[in-house]
């Protein structure tokens, strides 16, 4: 597996979109300040692969993914292996309750040629090729079949946690035997030993199951089946047997049902022939049938009569006149005669009225000179009453007057002052004037009073005059219409003939449907008397029908009651000839039945010696006994052959057992986890000591005794040393060798074919002096030389960054890390 790019947002320190390009890096360094985020870049490897990071603990810090108040975080990574080159994707989001769960996860093998620069920088959903894996469920075994590592040889092959090969040199044998257990998996054995247990109780289970079985299929050794052979060779014997007697019992069965049928059939014709009898009342039927019809004929020549009757009285009374033109005339003349009355009458009140209406037109004549005399004196009054007062006022001033004096009204010089009056005019005035004034007023009211009593009488003449005009327009019109007319007393004869004539008519009209109701009570009494008879000829058809395969003789279709007897008497012939031939026919029925009994019994005795009850049908109960007694040996070979395979099944099932529960037992003891580990030690040590004598420029080998390191310095005489006693330098190199002999190691014994392209150690190289310094860098180097994988360094040592080709320079600000590559 070897990482190409890597995007991430909302990551952990990473809130903002970071690329990291390690496209041509085969010897690259992460750099920066400690808690930058140098390890985070390897946690989102580690991420996006697995769903979880070394230093998280598991699923449960999957809220670690999460940059500080952020709410989702997407890690994508571009990876080759194998030659095939994959995207991976995860997101996680945090839910309104504040959950924090895996959105989204998959992995897609990319089409050949694809260039990663051309992927976006917004982790937006593209398609990059070939779906493996949609699914957080489906993403483990896919990582696995690409990738070829879980996630714990994942951890310890590819990208190593820092500090834990340098822990594994350096360890107790106890505790470097359970850290070979944990990184190889040897784990997986106790689930082996679990494994066989469990299949082991399973076997056991099933071996008691066919015990159980096989203690219920009992009675199936040889006697039995012999039993069951003959059996079904005296079932057979039986079945032929009744298939000879059947046909013979059939043939008695049929002459049996023959003469019985015979017999039956004979009866049933006597049953026939002798109920055929005249139905009661036949003969005088037809006496009814022919009275009925005399009764409805004489009823139809009434009915006749009275409607001739009744259209002459129409016509008498059509040629009278018409009656409602008389019954107008003879009202005319009354009108007329009222009419003349009513106009005298109204002359009268005319010539009244207008007396009336001259006598009120003089008196208000008289009453309208009443007034304009008493307006004349109204007035003189109002003259005298002004002068009166002109006068007073004259006396008034006059009092302020002095002779030889100015005048106040009209400024001239006073002369002479004439005396003063002895009274005053005005009260006088005022006096005549209220008396003049009440004059005037009621002779206004006179002429109020006249004058509607002469409009009163001016509306009464007109419509006196109004009504004469009316009476004698009327009258003339009457006059006119009467003018050709015959007397009253020729009218009222004429009305009188009418109403005889009309009475004469109810009178036929009645009789008319008096004789209709009788014509149809007639002809309802025919309907019946022929409904009757067509009955009786009904009933004979059917009977004669029911004889007809006697041949019986022809009917006179005039005479119902004769046709009924000649029937009848030919009937009885008839039934006294079968009854002659019933006796004999009757005497075979007995033999036959005995001979079909008998049949029946050699029958039911062929089953009873073959053990078997009465048959209902013998054929059918020996076919069923037959195919029951094969069944039954059928039955019984089969059980046969089943306990035959449950004794296999049986022996299978023990093997089983035996196998799983000393398989059990074995690895209870840890025997084969010891000599595994032991194996495990043996190789990791030859493959860490070949790989540390070429880091080493051919100075050590490592080699182990009882569980402890020691190294051979050869350019100190092959001189034994203890891993504890090396330097920084050399204890870098010793445990780097381990480390990569452990890789190979976990690869050679993945189930998958793993794919070991790279290699990034997260180790702090912080303590080293400058001399271990240079020889952890010479041997990086001399590691990165040998072009077999990807060798990546997690540092913030300047000085070893600084030999290191291609560096990724991480910082961190106020709201985000980011990434900057520099180098080659």
């Amino acid at each position: 597996m070897r990482p190409m790019r890597l995007d991430m947002a909302g990551f952990t320190v990473f809130r903002e979109e970071t690329t990291v390009d390690f496209t041509d890096a085969d010897f690259f360094a992460l750099v920066g300040p400690t808690g930058s985020g140098k390890s985070t870049v390897l946690d989102a490897i580690c991420f996006v692969l697995y769903g979880t990071v070394p230093r998280w603990g598991g699923a449960r810090g999957l809220t670690n993914a999460l940059a500080p108040s952020a709410n989702e975080a997407r890690v994508r990574l571009v990876f080759e292996s194998a030659g095939d080159r994959y995207v991976a994707t995860r997101v996680v989001r945090r839910d309104g309750r504040g959950t924090v769960k895996t959105a989204n996860a998959g992995l897609q093998l990319m089409p050949a040629g694809f260039d990663v620069t051309k992927l976006d920088t917004g982790l937006s959903p593209e398609d990059l090729g070939e779906v493996v894996a949609g699914t957080p469920a489906e993403m483990e075994q896919a990582v696995l079949d690409a990738v070829g590592l879980p996630y714990e040889q994942f951890t310890s092959c590819v990208v190593l946690p820092q500090g834990q090969f340098a822990d594994f040199l350096h360890a107790k044998p106890a505790t470097r035997q359970q850290i070979l257990v944990n990184l190889l998996g040897l784990g997986v054995y106790e689930a082996v030993q679990k494994k066989a247990t469990e299949r082991a109780g399973q076997a056991e289970a099933k071996l008691e199951a066919v015990d159980k079985v096989l203690g219920g299929l009992t009675g199936v050794d040889d006697a039995a089946l012999s039993d069951a052979g003959q059996r079904v060779g005296r079932m057979r014997e039986l079945a032929g047997a009744v298939s000879v007697a059947v046909p013979e019992l059939d043939r008695a069965r049929a002459t049996a049902r023959e003469v019985t049928a015979a017999l039956t059939a004979l009866d049933a014709e006597l049953t026939v022939l002798a109920g055929v009898r005249p139905p009661d009342g036949i003969a005088e039927l037809a006496r009814a049938v022919a009275a009925a019809r005399v009764a409805a004929d004489e009823a139809a020549a009434a009915v006749g009569l009275a409607e001739e009757r009744e259209e002459k009285l129409r016509g008498e009374l059509a040629t009278a006149g018409d009656e409602s033109a008389l019954r107008l005339l003879l009202r005319a003349h009354a009108d007329r005669e009222r009419l003349t009355g009513e106009v005298a009458t109204v002359g009268s009140a005319v010539t009244s009225a207008q007396t009336e209406h001259d006598a009120a037109a003089g008196a208000l004549a008289a009453a309208r000179a009443t007034v304009e005399r008493a307006e004349t004196e109204l007035e003189a009054a109002f003259r005298a009453h002004e002068e009166a007062k002109a006068t007073d006022q004259a006396v008034a001033l006059r009092a302020h007057l002095v002779a030889g004096g100015p005048c106040p009204v009209c400024e001239q010089e006073v002369a002479r002052v004439p005396a003063m009056p002895a009274g005053s005019a005005v009260a006088r005035a005022v006096a005549a004037g209220k008396a003049a004034r009440a004059a005037s007023e009621a002779a206004k009211r006179v002429v109020q009073e006249r004058d509607a009593a002469a409009r009163e009488l001016d509306r009464v003449l007109l419509r006196a005059r109004a009504e004469h005009d009316q009476l004698r327009a009327r009258l003339a019109e009457l006059d006119e219409q009467l003018a050709d007319a015959a007397a009253p007393a020729a009218l009222r004869e004429a009305l009188d003939e009418h109403a005889r004539l009309r009475r004469a008519l109810e009178e036929a009209a009645g009789a008319v449907r008096a004789g209709r109701d009788a014509a149809r009570r007639a002809r309802g009494t025919l309907d019946g008397a022929e409904d009757r008879l067509r009955r009786a000829w009904r009933q004979f058809d059917a009977t004669r029908d029911e004889l007809a395969r006697f041949g019986p003789p022809a009917a006179d279709r005039d005479d119902v009651a004769g046709a009924w007897t000649a029937l009848a008497g030919w009937a009885g012939e008839q039934a006294d000839r079968r009854r002659a031939d019933r006796d004999g026919l009757a005497a075979t029925v007995g033999p036959a039945e005995a001979a079909a009994a008998e049949v029946e019994a050699r029958i039911a005795a062929l089953f009873t010696a073959a053990g078997l009850a009465a048959p209902g049908d013998p054929l059918r109960d020996a076919a069923v006994a037959v195919e029951r007694a094969e069944a039954e040996l059928r039955r019984l070979e089969e059980r046969r052959e089943q306990a035959a395979e449950l004794r296999e099944q049986r022996a299978g099932h023990e093997r089983e057992a035996q196998v799983a529960r000393a398989l059990a037992g074995h690895l209870r003891a840890n025997n084969f986890e010891r000599w595994l580990l032991a194996e495990a030690l043996d190789l990791l040590v030859d493959g860490a000591s070949r790989i540390l004598r070429e880091l080493s420029n051919g100075q050590y080998d490592l080699v182990h005794d009882k569980g402890e390191f020691f190294v051979v310095d050869h350019h100190d005489a092959g001189l034994r040393r203890g891993v504890r006693t090396l330097s920084g330098g050399e204890t870098f190199q010793a445990s780097l060798s381990l480390a990569l002999a452990l890789s190979e190691q976990l690869a050679g014994m993945s189930t998958t074919a793993a794919s070991l392209e790279s290699i990034v150690l997260d180790e702090g190289f912080g303590t080293l002096d400058a001399a271990t310094l240079d020889t952890v860098a010479a041997t990086l180097e001399s590691l990165a030389a040998r072009g077999d994988r990807m060798v990546g360094v997690v540092t913030h040592v300047p000085a070893l960054a600084e030999r290191i080709p291609v560096r990724f320079e991480v910082r961190k600000d106020a709201r985000t890390a980011h990434v900057e590559r520099v180098g080659r």
